[in-house]
């Protein structure tokens, strides 16, 4: 197969495109929410779709079913200001991730899951 059929081919497959793009989204931040930390399972629209938001990395973000659906056409930063889960880094994290910054948003976002993750540890073994 030469690299211009395999463009060919990508041009009639678009699901498997956007399918590899969803994963790919998922595993940049190993399958975590970034707005509360849990297992994420879907893509929220930081801009939602219905308020002109594109399909693009730095709109779309990894969310859990519980985040996506609350927050739904809310202003991101609205909603997530109102959140238990609430953790300014993210906040931070999520702000990174629009500017296209992904590098710095997985930082922060790692930042916080460590510190929960510790946390967790420390209070089980006391």
């Amino acid at each position: 197969m030469h690299v211009r059929d395999a463009i060919f081919l990508e041009d009639f497959c678009p699901k498997i495109r956007i399918r590899e793009w969803r994963q790919s989204l998922h595993d940049y931040t190993d399958q975590s929410c970034i707005y509360c930390g849990s297992r994420s399972e879907s893509i929220d629209h930081i801009q939602p779709r219905s308020q002109g938001g594109l399909n693009t990395t730095a709109n779309c973000i990894p969310a859990c079913l519980s985040c996506n659906i609350q927050k739904n056409d809310t202003d991101v930063f609205y909603w997530y200001r109102r959140q238990k889960s609430y953790d300014p880094r993210r906040a931070m994290a999520i702000r990174a991730w629009m500017s296209g910054n992904l590098k710095l948003a997985l930082r922060l976002i790692h930042w916080v899951n460590n510190d929960i993750r510790h946390h967790s540890v420390t209070k089980a073994t006391r």
